[in-house]
Parts: structure tokens; sequence; C-alpha cells
């Protein structure tokens, strides 16, 4: 018995040092953490109310090189329009913070997006980081895909050429466009996780 009382006890040392946040982590193949966020337009989004779609996050940062590739080039724009044509919810994120690269205001942002002629569903201002922590985004761009079920299928970059040439957008393989692909067809994200590649989140110190 004495045995066994030691042996809860450590169970119990165990458990208190897993850190609470842990549990909240986005992980692949995990219900998504759930989040509330202002848009650049002030309205407020709650991940949850969004169950039953499709949910993109894209983190971004204009001045990054490799986040201008894909803007520059019309690609991201053009992924934004094909998917959310398609009932996809897509949230561009913003988790630069104030002075750091990519910072941006709101009238910024929102002038930044009709120059571009993008079109996501609406852009999530992050300045203190919380939505880009909870999610771990290490990179602009980086790429989250969540199901209708609240689950999260996919992390990783945009696609297989990790490089700022506009040229190397032609033929690569896209990887968010493959997870919608798949899930939306009943079948596994056959890459559910990749390593992301671009510029450093730049959160506060």
């Amino acid at each position: 018995m004495k045995s066994l009382s030691v042996l809860a006890g450590i169970t119990a040392i165990a458990v208190a040092l897993v850190p609470v946040s842990a549990a909240a982590q986005a992980v692949v193949g995990s219900p998504a953490p759930n989040f509330t966020a202002t848009d650049s337009h002030g309205q407020t989004h709650t991940l949850s109310e969004y169950r039953g779609k499709y949910v993109v996050l894209e983190w971004h940062n204009r001045d990054c090189p490799y986040t201008h590739k894909h803007y520059v080039s019309g690609n991201m724009e053009a992924l934004q329009k094909e998917w959310t044509a398609k009932d996809v919810v897509w949230f561009t994120v913003i988790s630069s913070a104030p002075g750091k690269q990519g910072y941006v205001t709101d009238t910024e942002e929102n002038e930044y997006l009709q120059q571009m002629h993008a079109d996501p569903t609406a852009v999530l201002m992050d300045p203190e980081g919380k939505l880009g922590r909870l999610y771990d985004a290490k990179t602009t761009p980086e790429m989250y895909v969540i199901d209708p079920e609240g689950k999260l299928i996919y992390e990783g970059a945009i696609d297989n050429r990790p490089t700022t040439d506009v040229s190397d957008i032609k033929g690569a393989d896209n990887y968010l466009s493959d997870a919608l692909t798949e899930a939306m067809a009943g079948k596994p994200v056959e890459h559910p996780y990749t390593r992301s590649y671009g510029c450093s989140v730049k959160y506060a110190d």
C-alpha cells in the first residue's frame, strides 16, 4: 500500500509539472485551439463560430521578401479568391509587434489589401502575438488548415519552393491547396505537416 501511495504522489507531481498552456497548443491531428481576435475593420472573430467550415490561417508580414513573393506575383490573392469562393474561411494573421518589421495599423493594412487586390475573409491583427504564440507560428508565410470539426489538419509551408524568386511559384507543389483538396474529397491529408519557410514572426522581445 505504501508503494501505491508513493506512486500516486509521484504521478501527481508529474502532472503538476506539465504546463497548463501545453494543452492549448496547436497540434496537427488534434482540436485547434479556440481564439478570439479583432480584424482590421474592428470586427471580432472567434474560431468556434466557424465550426462547420474549413478555416485557413495565413501568417503574414508584407515586408518579408518571402511573403512579398506570393503577393506581388498575385499567387496568395488567387488562392484566397479560389478557396473563399468554395466557402473556406481565410484569415490572414499579422503578429508583428509595434516597432517590428511588418507591423501595420488597421488603416495601413486596409489600404494594402486594396492595393494588392487581396481577398481574405478578414485580417486578424495580433500585435501582442497571443494568437501567433498559441499556434506557435514561426515564419511568414506559414499556413494552417482547420477542418469543419475544428481539428487542425495541416501546418507548415505554403509550397515546396523555399525561395524569394517569383519564378519558382510556377510548378511548385502547393501544400495548402493539396491539403484542402484532399480533405474536401474525404481523403486524408498526405502531408499534414511540412517545415515552414520565410522570415521569423516578429514578436515583441
